[in-house]
């Protein structure tokens, strides 16, 4: 029990910097996905690191209301760990999907797609950056018709004191924008930048951009042109001008949405 109201039922995966479960919030009746934050065995320093990265995570995210964006109900401080409660999303990370079926297509990825740009418009109007999009971080409901971003553990409230110390790179590299990576300021085109990235790898299966080590991914998105997934068909040159190196050419949401959707949802 999380402090006598959460029973948790089981364990439903890894979520970012935390083991997120399946529970059941016996004060409302209802079922909830709650994510743990263990903070006990580290130094005081790291402690409080983690502990307030998890506020961020919560706070960042209860700025936004909108079907497209995980909902967070609750944050509880038990001292040695975090809980934070939030809504269930009834069905499967995109990284799931790409390992049970394989690829998608560019019609379902397109739909992903649209469905990312409404979130990001959501995330990004509210001075909030994601900083980690990439298939885990993106659930999608059974009966496909919405999908949702989740996963705000490293994201970056503008003006907000930085925690990620020098030299330390929280993230998966093979989604991270090149500006990132080398330090440069970051912007809404980063997470345009991993958006492409993330339906590339819906698409072929992988990153782009993913290599057999960290120092030979990171040189990759640094400095190596994205090799294009054959199945992205008419999503090819739209993929190409997200990962571009260059954020400033980069499309903004708004010509991302104008050329998803006549894949994702095509005249009959």
């Amino acid at each position: 029990m999380v402090t006598g109201r959460y029973r948790l039922v089981e364990s439903i995966g890894q979520g970012g910097m935390g083991r997120v479960w399946r529970a059941a919030d016996e004060m409302l009746d209802r079922e909830v996905a709650v994510k743990e934050m263990r903070i006990d065995g580290l130094d005081a320093e790291d402690a409080r690191t983690r502990r307030e990265r998890t506020l961020r995570e919560a706070r960042a995210t209860a700025r936004i209301d909108h079907p497209n964006v995980v909902r967070i109900y609750d944050v509880v401080d038990e001292g040695e760990r975090l809980w934070i409660v939030m809504e269930l999303v009834a069905g499967r990370s995109l990284e799931r999907m790409m390992v049970e079926d394989g690829p998608l297509g560019p019609l379902e990825a397109a739909r992903i797609g649209v469905g990312l740009v409404t979130a990001l418009r959501q995330v990004h109007a509210r001075g909030v950056l994601h900083r980690d999009i990439k298939p885990g971080n993106v659930l999608v409901e059974r009966n496909g018709h919405r999908v949702v971003l989740t996963d705000f553990g490293i994201a970056a409230i503008q003006d907000a004191k930085a925690l990620t110390m020098v030299g330390m790179l929280v993230g998966s590299p093979d989604y991270m924008a090149p500006e990132r990576i080398s330090g440069r300021p970051q912007g809404p085109p980063s997470d345009v930048w991993s958006l492409g990235a993330t339906l590339c790898a819906a698409l072929g299966g992988h990153s782009p951009f993913s290599r057999d080590t960290t120092l030979a991914t990171l040189h990759a998105v640094l400095y190596e042109e994205p090799e294009l997934p054959a199945a992205a068909g008419p999503l090819r040159d739209i993929l190409a001008a997200l990962l571009e190196k260059d954020p400033d050419v980069r499309p903004g949401l708004a010509d991302l949405e104008t050329a998803l959707q006549p894949v994702a949802f095509p005249a009959p």
